[in-house]
């Protein structure tokens, strides 16, 4: 089956952002794509303190426009991550998977949220926009379980293994991950995470500069359960594309069975 992660610079222009994903969507679908993934964030990125203003309830009317082009385009759609209405103080960054009928099948909120302060690079505090989410989550689908994780998540090897363990195959990263983090460890987490649950990893993400003065990685790319990169974005908006077969990811864990050889009674 074919899949597409889109790489978004999206702005604090909700309309544009949007308008430029769906435009993509229709592309990759065109191309072939049963499940086209989104990046974190993909409507609204700009100053943390505005993020209120822009969260919807869903379905809402983001939400409302992927299901209509999913259900126009017969493929499966996962958001990335909009904002959804919380409390009058915060929102939730939140995942949803969309199949090709139009129905929201899965919402997942970030669960683990980007509090971090390197001196002279990074400075961010997401729990100060963004409500945490509690639930772990996974979605059947046809062409496999899917499992959802949202950008600083992959810094938690414990989440990714714990989708596993409920049985998902593919692993979905919506990201939003900042220039400097990601020139280090972008790809090295990435693959780590495919390489140690033996499933296909889908990462997209926002590259380039938005407001108020902060950049993005990109470098979005796809993941087979061997841990070898077979699609990378250029520095740009596009979409990149991969066959995913999960004979594959039973063929991995076969050759090498770390899962089954775990020792959870001991560790």
């Amino acid at each position: 089956m074919k899949v597409a992660s889109i790489q978004l610079n999206s702005q604090d222009n909700k309309e544009m952002n949007v308008q430029k994903a769906l435009t993509l969507i229709e592309k990759a679908a065109t191309d072939g794509a049963k499940l086209v993934v989104l990046p974190e964030y993909f409507n609204f990125l700009g100053d943390d303190k505005e993020k209120i203003k822009h969260a919807e309830s869903i379905p809402g009317p983001t939400s409302t426009a992927l299901m209509e082009k999913a259900k126009e385009l017969g493929i499966y759609i996962h958001c990335g991550s909009i904002l959804e209405k919380g409390d009058e103080k915060r929102s939730y960054n939140t995942s949803l998977l969309i199949d090709d009928q139009g129905n929201i099948v899965a919402t997942y909120r970030k669960i683990h949220l980007f509090d971090v302060e390197i001196e002279g690079r990074v400075v961010a505090k997401e729990s100060d926009s963004i409500i945490p989410g509690d639930q772990v989550v996974t979605a059947d689908t046809p062409f496999g379980k899917l499992g959802f994780a949202i950008c600083y998540d992959l810094r938690f090897p414990e989440l990714f293994r714990s989708l596993v363990l409920k049985g998902a195959q593919i692993i979905v990263l919506p990201a939003a991950f900042t220039l400097y983090t990601g020139i280090h460890h972008w790809e090295v987490l990435l693959r780590a995470r495919a390489i140690e649950n033996q499933c296909y990893v889908i990462a997209s993400g926002q590259f380039g500069s938005y407001p108020p003065n902060r950049t993005n990685f990109g470098s979005s790319m796809i993941i087979d359960p061997w841990g070898i990169v077979v699609a990378r974005a250029p520095e740009m908006e596009c979409y990149i594309m991969a066959d995913l077969d999960l004979n594959r990811v039973k063929e991995s864990r076969e050759r090498v069975p770390c899962l089954s050889n775990r020792k959870p009674s001991i560790y």
